[in-house]
């Protein structure tokens, strides 16, 4: 029994933390902190359930549409919302993100509807296997530890090795630097949201392959995922992927003693958190140059 929770914690804590890779990539660019990501998850899923149902396409079909369609309303989202406002403070920028949540989940609703619909993906969550006799682990854990596990190495080389990862950084730490040492800081941005809401699409598929689909299905992943990138850091993205770890075991095993109070467990964290350590886990602390 343990050893089930064990897994089943492991799992949608990866799911939770692949999330909320996405929602920091913003934050950790331009500290924005994003409340409009599980909507462009939503809105990016609702696109691919569409192609699947509508034109029967293939799911790989659909998938690569899917993450075009992602990167254009991440880059759409930042030049239409954000690039206007002149010296937002960081409350004026939380309200824009709140507009644009809003905005995608009206949309979302008009299009398809506040029904569930059932979203077909290739990793089931019913399709199991028993490696370990008494421990069960499905095809939907298999692929989200893959994804992690591969986003996480393919982040950590971009970051690493690559001029536009090292521009991102720089960008963070001092906006006005970055422009002066030639960096193009409006195209960082760009980069950055359509990068953050691909890796929140494919987030999203696999939300909506666990549970159902509808305008509201990213509500309840968005405020668990902002929950582990809290707890791990919300400077450091290997931290946010073991924050999701934890926030995921806390939760299943809390969830098993006390099911009714399963739903505050993130909530919780976040307090604790803020209280306790308010830069994370696993942050180190930034001090900016002026």
């Amino acid at each position: 029994m343990i050893g089930q929770l064990i897994v089943e914690g492991l799992a949608i804590g990866a799911c939770y933390g692949f999330f909320a890779i996405a929602f920091v990539i913003i934050y950790k660019t331009s500290e924005v902190v994003n409340f409009a990501q599980g909507e462009m998850a939503m809105l990016s899923t609702f696109v691919a359930y569409h192609i699947l149902v509508y034109y029967h396409a293939p799911f790989w079909l659909a998938f690569i549409i899917t993450m075009v369609f992602a990167i254009l309303l991440g880059v759409f989202i930042e030049f239409a919302f954000l690039r206007p406002a002149k010296d937002p403070t960081v409350l004026g920028l939380l309200v824009i993100t709140l507009g644009a949540e809003m905005l995608l989940m009206g949309l979302a609703g008009w299009k398809w509807g506040a029904e569930q619909k059932a979203f077909v993906f290739p990793m089931s969550f019913q399709v199991t296997h028993e490696p370990i006799k008494g421990m069960v682990i499905n095809d939907w854990d298999i692929g989200v530890f893959i994804a992690a596990g591969c986003i996480m190495v393919l982040l950590y080389i971009f970051f690493r090795y690559t001029k536009l990862g090292v521009a991102m950084k720089a960008t963070q730490q001092n906006q006005n630097a970055a422009k002066i040492m030639g960096i193009k800081v409006e195209r960082v941005f760009s980069f950055a949201w359509g990068l953050s809401s691909l890796l929140g699409a494919i987030a999203g598929m696999f939300f909506a392959a666990r549970a159902t689909l509808d305008p509201n299905f990213m509500m309840e992943p968005f405020m668990k995922a902002f929950a582990a990138a809290v707890l791990g850091g919300l400077m450091s993205i290997p931290g946010v992927i073991i924050g999701g770890e934890l926030l995921g075991l806390i939760e299943n095993f809390f969830g098993y003693a006390w099911p009714e109070w399963k739903p505050i467990v993130a909530f919780v964290v976040i307090v604790l958190v803020l209280c306790i350590r308010p830069s994370g886990l696993f942050a180190k602390h930034y001090v900016k140059k002026v």
